[in-house]
């Protein structure tokens, strides 16, 4: 669910944008959107991350489950997936128009970097036997992974505004 302070573009004015409005007919019936030419579906990766480093305080064991986890882009993530329009959503993402692909492709850049600082930090805390540490670390960073799947939610449809470094080091504390 995306925040109230992320503004978005109405679709009536995304419909306007001819590149996207030869596409739209394509992706009808899809969770791509026909504003930003972007998949929902690519957010389960992150979700993913995030539901294992939430059980990692009770069960320090999914840790090594958790490391395992890599970053994917957005091909990647379509070019293994089994959803039914992945083809349409690799074919469509060089034609995202930049207003909603550059602040989409910051926001992942930026869930990734909280992901990969979370899974240090909570490697350090395990080697060192801190689960008080350990949960401490891992609950301060998932409320802003949380926030930035929205953002990146809020972004695939149709907002075009993505968080800054400040907003980021508020989120986490710094």
């Amino acid at each position: 669910m995306a925040s109230p302070d992320v503004a978005t573009t109405p679709p009536n004015q995304a419909a306007e944008d001819p590149e996207i409005a030869a596409f739209r007919d394509r992706v009808h019936g899809t969770n791509i959107s026909e504003t930003t030419l972007l998949a929902t579906d690519y957010l389960n990766h992150f979700n993913e991350i995030i539901m294992l480093l939430e059980m990692i305080p009770d069960m320090p064991e999914m840790l090594e489950e958790a490391t395992a986890w890599q970053p994917k882009s957005y091909v990647e993530h379509f070019e293994t997936s089994s959803c039914p329009f992945r083809e349409l959503a690799i074919e469509l993402y060089p034609h995202v128009p930049a207003r909603y692909l550059e602040p989409f492709e910051t926001t992942i850049l930026q869930l990734q970097a909280v992901i990969d600082g979370t899974l240090r930090h909570a490697a350090l805390a395990l080697g060192r036997e801190d689960t008080r540490g350990l949960r401490q670390k891992i609950t301060i960073a998932l409320d802003p992974m949380h926030r930035l799947v929205d953002v990146a939610g809020a972004i695939i449809h149709g907002s075009d505004k993505a968080l800054s470094q400040d907003e980021i080091d508020a989120l986490l504390g710094d």
